[in-house]
C-alpha cells in the first residue's frame, strides 16, 4: 500500500529573506530516492537544494518554476511505497506530443479541408514573474510558445516573444511605408539602439530592494576615511604564509582585517549593534560577514561566526571554507544568518575608495577596504622628515548616524588602523 508524503520548503529561513522555486530536478511520474536532490530553491542570499523526504514516485507538483514560496509551504507530493515504484516502472513512457497544427476556420465556423483535428492541452499555470512580464509587454499567454516542462511558459519565453514582437512592430512589410508612431506615455528607446533584457534573479531583486531600503528609508549613512600602512602585516604574512597553507588555510589579508575589526569592535561596541525604536541593542557576540562577489549571482555575505574567539589561523581557515563554498554555490542558509558586522574588501577588484558602502541592515556599520598599493608618504625619523614608499590602502567605516557620532567612528578606525600598523600587537 502506498502513502502520500508532503514535500515542503525548508522551515528555517533568515528573517526578511524571500525564496523562489528555481527548478524541479524530477518530473511527475518519475522515481525518486530518499535524500536525493529534488528541488533547487533560490533565496536572496543562497541557492539550496531540497532533498526528497522519501523514496517513491513524484506524484504532484504544486509550486512551479519562479514561484515565490514561504518557509514550510507545501511544494508537491511523493507517492511512497513499493507499490508506487512498481507502478511507475510498469507505466509506459509518455508519447511525444505532436507539434501543434494550424487550423483555419471557414466562414461557417468549420475546419478548412485538409486540416486535421488536434487535441489542445490545458494551459499550464503561469508563475507570478511570467504573468508580470506578459502584462508589461502587452502579450497574451496564448501567443507565447512554452518551452518549460509540460509546455509551461518561462520568463525566457516571454522575453523572446517580446523581442520578436518589438522587431515585427518596427519593421514594415515590404513595399509599404511605415506609419508615424503614436506618442507613448513612457520614454521609448532611442532609434537605432539595439538591446536585450536579462531577467532579474531573486538574489539581484532582493539586493536592490535591500540597498534602497537601507540607504533611503532606514539609516542616515555617514562615512569616515582613514589610511592604513600594511608594512607590518605583509611581513607577518610572508613569515607565516607557507605554514598556514601547509595546514590547509590560505593566509589572506582579509584574515588580518577581521582580527583588527574585532579589536576595534571591542574598543567601540556600538559598531556591533542594531538600532531599535526603544533601545540600541549591542551584540555581545561578534559575527562578521564578509561580502563576496559570486559570478552570475551577485553579492553574498557569508558569516564568520564567533570571530571574537578565533585566532589568526582559525579566521583564515574559516574564511577559506566560507568563500570557497560561496563561489561554488554550496552555502547553507545558516552560513549567511546572524551577522552583526560586515567587511567589504572591494579593493580586491581594484577599487581605491567606496563611499558610502550600503549598510547591511539591521547592522549599524560596514567596513570597506580599498586596493593595496605602494604610495610615497612623508615619515618622521627623529627630527627629520623623509619620503618613504609604503604599502597602503584606504579604509572606510560607513555607519548609521543614529547609532554612532563622528568621535566614536573615528575611535573605531584609529583602533583598527593601529592594530594593522603595529602587527603583531604587543
Amino acid at each position: 500500500m502506498s502513502a502520500g508524503v508532503d514535500i515542503r520548503a525548508p522551515a528555517e529561513q533568515t528573517e526578511g529573506t524571500r525564496s523562489q522555486l528555481l527548478r524541479w530536478l524530477k518530473r511527475p511520474g518519475e522515481r525518486v530516492e530518499h535524500n536525493e536532490p529534488l528541488i533547487e530553491i533560490e533565496t536572496d542570499k543562497v541557492t539550496v537544494e531540497v532533498a526528497a523526504p522519501a523514496s517513491g514516485v513524484l506524484s504532484e507538483i504544486l509550486k512551479h518554476e519562479q514561484d515565490e514560496i514561504t518557509p514550510g509551504e507545501l511544494l508537491g507530493r511523493i507517492e511512497a511505497g513499493a507499490a508506487a515504484v512498481a507502478a511507475a516502472a510498469a507505466r509506459p513512457a509518455p508519447a511525444t506530443s505532436p507539434a501543434p497544427v494550424a487550423v483555419q476556420a471557414t466562414a461557417a465556423g468549420g475546419v478548412a479541408a485538409g486540416a486535421r483535428a488536434a487535441a489542445v492541452p490545458a494551459a499550464a499555470p503561469l508563475s507570478p514573474a511570467v504573468r508580470r512580464l506578459l502584462a508589461e509587454h502587452g502579450l497574451a499567454a496564448a501567443s507565447v510558445p512554452g518551452t518549460g516542462p509540460g509546455g509551461r511558459i518561462t520568463v525566457e519565453d516571454v522575453l523572446s516573444a517580446a523581442a520578436v514582437s518589438a522587431q515585427t512592430a518596427t519593421t514594415p512589410p515590404a513595399g509599404t511605408q511605415a506609419a508615424a508612431p503614436e506618442p507613448v506615455a513612457r520614454e521609448a528607446p532611442s532609434a537605432g539602439i539595439r538591446s536585450h533584457r536579462v531577467a532579474h534573479s531573486a538574489v539581484r531583486r532582493r539586493i536592490a530592494e535591500h540597498m534602497v531600503q537601507s540607504l533611503l528609508h532606514t539609516a542616515p549613512h555617514v562615512t569616515t576615511v582613514f589610511e592604513a600602512d600594511l608594512t607590518a602585516v605583509l611581513k607577518d604574512r610572508a613569515r607565516q604564509r607557507k605554514d598556514f597553507e601547509h595546514r590547509g588555510a590560505p593566509l589572506t589579508l582579509t584574515a588580518y582585517f577581521v582580527q583588527a575589526a574585532v579589536a576595534a569592535i571591542r574598543a567601540v561596541p556600538e559598531a556591533n549593534s542594531r538600532w531599535t525604536d526603544t533601545a540600541l541593542e549591542i551584540y555581545d557576540d561578534i559575527h562578521i560577514g564578509v561580502a563576496t562577489a559570486v559570478e552570475g549571482t551577485g553579492l553574498v555575505v557569508p558569516v564568520l561566526h564567533d570571530a571574537g574567539t578565533l585566532d589568526l589561523y582559525a579566521v583564515a581557515r574559516g574564511l577559506e571554507d566560507l568563500v570557497s563554498r560561496a563561489r561554488a554555490g554550496k552555502l547553507a542558509p545558516a552560513d549567511v544568518r546572524g551577522g552583526t558586522f560586515t567587511i567589504s574588501n572591494h579593493g580586491v577588484s581594484g577599487s581605491l575608495l567606496a563611499a558610502p558602502i550600503i549598510i547591511n541592515q539591521p547592522q549599524s556599520a560596514i567596513l570597506g577596504i580599498g586596493k593595496l598599493e605602494k604610495r610615497a608618504v612623508v615619515v618622521e625619523e627623529g627630527d627629520e622628515q623623509k619620503i618613504a614608499v609604503q604599502p597602503r590602502c584606504y579604509v572606510t567605516l560607513t555607519l548609521d548616524h543614529r547609532v554612532m557620532d563622528g568621535h566614536q567612528a573615528n575611535r573605531f578606525m584609529q583602533t583598527f588602523v593601529a592594530v594593522l600598523n603595529g602587527w603583531p600587537a604587543q
